[in-house]
C-alpha cells in the first residue's frame, strides 16, 4: 500500500512531518519549500485546465443559456450556504463563548504584527471586485492566475465557438480536448510529488508554531471545529435530499484529495483531481467547469465560519458585549468581505479588521488575537470549503439536470471506477461535438485518474436523470 497508494503515502509523510517538527522545529523551515513548491507547480495547470474544461464543456452542451442558468443556480447556492455557515458560527460563538474570561486589555496588543501578517493590503470594494473579475489582457489573466477572469474569457471562447460551428473552426474543439488531456498527465507527474510536499508543509506548521497554541486556544479551537463538523452534517443532509448521495461516500471517495489538501493547507492543491472525479461520479463537464472554480471565490464555508466566530471571539476577549442589531451587522459585513478573500495575503485580518471598525466598538489591534491560532484553522477552513464546493456542484447539477445520477451511486459505491471517460478521437469530436439531445452526458474528453484503475468508463452517451 506504501508503494501504490496515495492516500497511505500522504497519510505517512503527514506523521512523520508531525514528529520531525516535533522534535527538530529548526528543521521546518528547511523543509517548507517542498511544500511551496508543490502548490506553485499545481497553480500553473489550473489555469489552462478551467480554460479547457469550460470552453471544451459549453461547446459539448451545445446551449449558451443552460450555462447561464448554471452560473446564476450557482450564485444563489453559494450565498445561502455560505448565509448559513455565518449565522451558524454566529450562533455557536454566543453559546460557547470562546473568549469569554480573558480579559485581554487592548492596549497591551501590538497592531503592527497584523499589519505584517497583511502586508499592507486591503480586500477590494465590490466595484472593484467585480472590475477586477474581467480581463484586461488575455495572456495577464493566465500569467496572475486570476481564475475568475479566466473564467470570463473561456464563456467568450465557448460563446464563438457554438456562433461559429465546425463548419468554420473544425479543429478547435478537438484541438482544447487534446490540451486539456496533456494537462491532466502533467497533473498526474505532478501528484507523485505530494508526500513530499506534505512532509514539508507539515514539519514546517509544526516547527513555527509547536502545541502551545492548541492549549491557549483550547476552546476556540474545539468550537471551530465542531461547528465546521455541525455544518458538514447540514450539507450531507442537503445533498442527500437534493441528489440523493451521500456526502460521507463522497469524502471516501475522494480521501486522497482530502488529506492532501489538509497536508498542504490549500484546497487549490487537489482542484484539477477534484474536478476529474467530480465528472466520473456523473456531473457533466460544464456544471464542474464553471461551479468549482467559481466557489473558490464566492463559496468559502469554512472561511465563513471561522471569520463569525473569530469576530465573537475578539469581542468577548477584550470585554465587548455585541447587541443582536451589531451581530447582523456582522453578518451582513462578512456577507460582502468573505466574497474578496480568494488569494488575498492576510485575508482573514483583513476581513476581521473590516468588520471590526464597521462595528466601531472593537479595538482593531484586537484582531492580533488570533495571529498564534490562525494556521491552526487552515484544516478546517480547507475541508469545509472543498467540501462546500463540491456539495455546490452536485446540487447545481442536479438542478439543471446535468448530473447522470446513476453513474455518480455507482462510482460513489465502488461499483464502478473513478475514471473519467476516454477523450474522443479527434475526427469524431470534429463531425459531432455536440450531443444528440440536450441531456446527453458531457463527461467525457479528459485522462483517467493517474493511480486509479480503467477497466471501464462513463459513455459520452450516458443517459443524465433529470
Amino acid at each position: 500500500m506504501l508503494r501504490t497508494s496515495l492516500f497511505t503515502q500522504v497519510l505517512v509523510a503527514l506523521l512523520i512531518g508531525v514528529l520531525v517538527g516535533r522534535l527538530w522545529p529548526e528543521f521546518g523551515p528547511a523543509v517548507q519549500p517542498l511544500g511551496d513548491g508543490f502548490v506553485r507547480l499545481i497553480k500553473a495547470m489550473i489555469a489552462p485546465l478551467v480554460f479547457c474544461v469550460v470552453v471544451a464543456g459549453i461547446t459539448k452542451a451545445g446551449d449558451l443559456k443552460a450555462f447561464g442558468r448554471i452560473g446564476l443556480k450557482a450564485l444563489i447556492w453559494f450565498e445561502v450556504a455560505t448565509t448559513i455557515a455565518l449565522v451558524v458560527g454566529l450562533l455557536a460563538a454566543n453559546v460557547f463563548g470562546p473568549g469569554i474570561g480573558m480579559n485581554v486589555d487592548p492596549a497591551s496588543l501590538d497592531q503592527s504584527a497584523v499589519d505584517e501578517k497583511t502586508g499592507g493590503g486591503h480586500l477590494p470594494s465590490t466595484s472593484q471586485f467585480i472590475l477586477e473579475s474581467l480581463p484586461d489582457s488575455a495572456v495577464g489573466a493566465f500569467a496572475e492566475n486570476s481564475l475568475l477572469q479566466v473564467l470570463v474569457l473561456s464563456c467568450l471562447v465557448g460563446a464563438a465557438l457554438l456562433h461559429l460551428g465546425q463548419t468554420k473552426v473544425p479543429q478547435i474543439l478537438p484541438f482544447i480536448e487534446q490540451a486539456q488531456e496533456v494537462v491532466f498527465t502533467i497533473v498526474g507527474y505532478i501528484m507523485r510529488l505530494a508526500p513530499l510536499a506534505v512532509f514539508g508543509a507539515t514539519a514546517h506548521l509544526v516547527g513555527e508554531y509547536g502545541l502551545g497554541a492548541m492549549t491557549t486556544y483550547a476552546k476556540l479551537i474545539a468550537v471551530c471545529y465542531g461547528v465546521a463538523l455541525a455544518f458538514l452534517l447540514l450539507l450531507g443532509l442537503a445533498l442527500k435530499v437534493v441528489t440523493g448521495l451521500s456526502l460521507w461516500k463522497f469524502a471516501r471517495y475522494t480521501r486522497e484529495e482530502l488529506l492532501l489538501a489538509l497536508g498542504t493547507g490549500s484546497s487549490e492543491t487537489v482542484m484539477p483531481r477534484m474536478m476529474q472525479k467530480l465528472r466520473a461520479a456523473g456531473c457533466r463537464d460544464d456544471a464542474v467547469g464553471l461551479v468549482l472554480p467559481t466557489g473558490y471565490s464566492f463559496n468559502l464555508d469554512g472561511a465563513s465560519i471561522y471569520l463569525s466566530i473569530g469576530t465573537l471571539f475578539i469581542a468577548q476577549a477584550v470585554g465587548v458585549d455585541l447587541s443582536i442589531g451589531q451581530q447582523i451587522t456582522v453578518v451582513l459585513v462578512l456577507m460582502l468581505t468573505s466574497k474578496g478573500m480568494a488569494g488575498v495575503p492576510g485575508s482573514a485580518f483583513l476581513a476581521l479588521s473590516a468588520t471590526a471598525s464597521a462595528l466601531g466598538v472593537i479595538p482593531a489591534a484586537a484582531v492580533a488575537l488570533l495571529l498564534g491560532v490562525d494556521r491552526i484553522m487552515d484544516s478546517m477552513r480547507v475541508a469545509t470549503n472543498l467540501l462546500g464546493n463540491c456539495v455546490a456542484v452536485f446540487a447545481v447539477s442536479r438542478w439543471e439536470g446535468a448530473l447522470d445520477r446513476v453513474t455518480a451511486k455507482k462510482v460513489l459505491n465502488g461499483e464502478m471506477p473513478a475514471t473519467p471517460a476516454t477523450p474522443a478521437e479527434p475526427a469524431a469530436s470534429a463531425a459531432s461535438p455536440v450531443p444528440a439531445t440536450p441531456g446527453a452526458s458531457a463527461a467525457s474528453g479528459a485522462p483517467a485518474v493517474p493511480g486509479e484503475a480503467a477497466a471501464k468508463h462513463v459513455t459520452a452517451d450516458a443517459p443524465v436523470e433529470k
